[in-house]
Formats: structure tokens, sequence, C-alpha cells
């Protein structure tokens, strides 16, 4: 059945692959342009999000002479779930995901990619360029601002009730164990997946915000969220089902094995060119966490869309145009210096 939507509703030039990446079996699309391709864009989702989230932007760059690969992160979809404990977090680390898809690139015969993320994917394509810059020569990123390691820790509590980011409220409660343990049932996990996806009640009241999380009492009062088509929804919540949301949530346990990891590296300055595209009414990570990122970026490009978090989706033509006239400008100006 999931392996028949992804054929229904993806560019018919993408297939289902599936390889093991340093013992963890991932799930990967992965779609052949006509003729040679011009180089490879790896795509990076986040949370709750899967591989097929970039569907809207594979065909573009297809088009473009791209070979695309979008994986199903690890604990997402059809990619194991490591269950921490017992196994550890390390698994969710941004050190781990830098080699598995060092590894990805090596199994298809590529040196150098260019890397793509929303949400969590962000996170992840500045952290692969930190550990491994010989495999990276372009960065875009939606919605997500990059923050360099640090020398010292605060933990996410800490950082949320000092008031430096109130709007990572929300995450306390995705990294405690209250929502996995209220969220069991497929039916609970599509409600869930309403709800972030913007489902609202019938006088307007939202299952989730930032500050304080998703609102259980309300997921079952919840209109069909504007955003997935019941078949989509259908399909995210089968995929999320297969192994519950404890995977998923552990991107949100991995804060202090991401700091100590990090502490061994020597350079936070990504020196690809990089395109972060803001959205300005994302209140997840508002347009004001960038302010710094010119410091760490010297060839840094910034564009903004006018909306909310799920910018892929409610915007596609806007970010697709951007995206598509950033990479003919980058990827000529780098070949005319070759």
């Amino acid at each position: 059945m999931a392996m028949d939507f992804i054929k229904e509703s993806l560019d018919p030039r993408v297939e289902s692959r599936s390889t093991y990446l340093n013992g963890i079996q991932y799930h990967y699309l992965f779609g052949q342009p006509k003729g040679s391709p011009r180089a490879t864009a790896f795509l990076f989702h986040g949370w709750p999000d899967l591989s097929i989230g970039w569907r809207n932007q594979i065909p573009m760059l297809l088009d473009m002479g791209f070979l695309v690969v979008a994986p199903d992160m690890i604990g997402y979809g059809q990619t194991e779930a490591p269950h921490v404990p017992p196994e550890s977090i390390a698994f969710y680390s941004f050190r781990r995901i830098a080699d598995d898809v060092k590894e990805l690139a090596r199994q298809l015969g590529v040196s150098r990619v260019i890397l793509g993320g929303h949400d969590w994917g962000g996170a992840i394509v500045y952290r692969i360029a930190l550990w491994c810059p010989e495999l990276v020569t372009h960065i875009f990123t939606v919605c997500t601002p990059y923050t360099a390691p640090s020398k010292s820790y605060a933990s996410l509590e800490e950082m949320v009730k000092s008031g430096r980011v109130p709007n990572f409220g929300y995450q306390l409660q995705l990294a405690g164990g209250q929502l996995e343990e209220a969220i069991q049932s497929r039916e609970q996990i599509r409600q869930l997946l309403n709800g972030l996806y913007g489902g609202a009640t019938s006088n307007g009241l939202s299952g989730f915000d930032v500050k304080t999380g998703v609102h259980l009492d309300r997921l079952p009062q919840l209109k069909q969220t504007k955003l997935m088509s019941e078949r989509l929804l259908d399909f995210y919540a089968d995929q999320y089902a297969k192994n519950g949301i404890h995977g998923s949530l552990n991107w949100y346990r991995n804060r202090e094995q991401n700091f100590k990891d990090e502490l061994r590296l020597t350079n936070t300055t990504i020196r690809v060119p990089v395109l972060f595209i803001v959205a300005t009414k994302d209140e997840a990570l508002p347009p004001s966490m960038s302010r710094a990122m010119d410091k760490h970026i010297p060839h840094l490009t910034r564009k903004t869309v006018d909306t909310h978090h799920w910018a892929l989706w409610e915007k596609p033509e806007e970010v697709n145009q951007m995206i598509r006239e950033w990479l003919e400008e980058t990827t000529i100006q780098q070949k005319s210096h070759l």
C-alpha cells in the first residue's frame, strides 16, 4: 500500500529504495533525471514529516538535471527506529547522521552533494557540512537557521525557562514521555498529525502551540487540516504507526549527545554557498533566530517567503523559484571558477 501511494503521488522518475547504512536500514526516495546528472541533491525532512514531504520540490530539481535522494530519517517512516533505551541516543546524533549520509553517498558513487533541509532537516545539513566538509558543495534550508556549536552546555529546559527560546517550549513536551504515552494507536497518531499540520476545532482552537506543545484534549475535536488530503494524512499515519512516535521524538533528546560530540569540531564556519529561506510567520523558528548567521556563513543568501512553518507545502511555487534561481546562479558561478 505504501509503495502504491508513493508511485501514485510522486513524479514517475522517482523510485523507492532501501539500504543499510552503518548497520541501520534506511528507506529513501531516488530520482534520476533524463541524461547525465549535473549534480546530486540530498534532501532531509524534519518532524513530523517524511521524505515525501519534498514531493513538491523533487520534480523541479529533476527538471534542472539533478539526481535527487530523499531519505526517511532514522526514527521515521520505513527507516529503522532504534528504541532508547536500550539503544544509545547517539543513533540520533548529528555526527552519526553525517556518517550515514557519507556512506549513502559512497554507495551511490557520489563524491560531492548539494544538501537541502527543512526543520530538523535544516539542522542536519548544517552539521553534515561541519562533520564532512569535503562532501558538500551547496546548502539550501527552509525555515531552519544556523546555530553554531557552543563550548558551554545549556539544557533544553534551561534554554526555555530562561526566556532565550520560549518558542521551544513545545520541545519539552516532545522530549518528555507524556506525548508518546498518550499517542499509541494509529488513530491517535492520525489525530496528532492532523493537529500538528494545522487542524483546528470548529471555533478556531488549534491542536498545537509552540510554547506548550500538543493540546491532547483537543485532538479528537479537530477538523481536517487544509494542508493534507485525507489520503495523504492516512499515508503519514500508516508510516508513523509502523514504529510509533518514539523514534521521531528522540531527535528532541539528543542535545547533550550533540554537544559532547561537537566539542571535537575545530571549525564552525560553513564556507560553501548557503541559501536560507525564512518563513515570516513561522512561530517555531521565527526570523529573529537567524540574526547571527552571517557571522558563521560568509557566502549566505537570504530569501523570504510570507508563510508559516510548512512553507514547502503552503507556498511551493515561491519556494521552488527561490531554490531554482539560486542553484542556477551559484552552480554556474562555481563552474566558471573551476
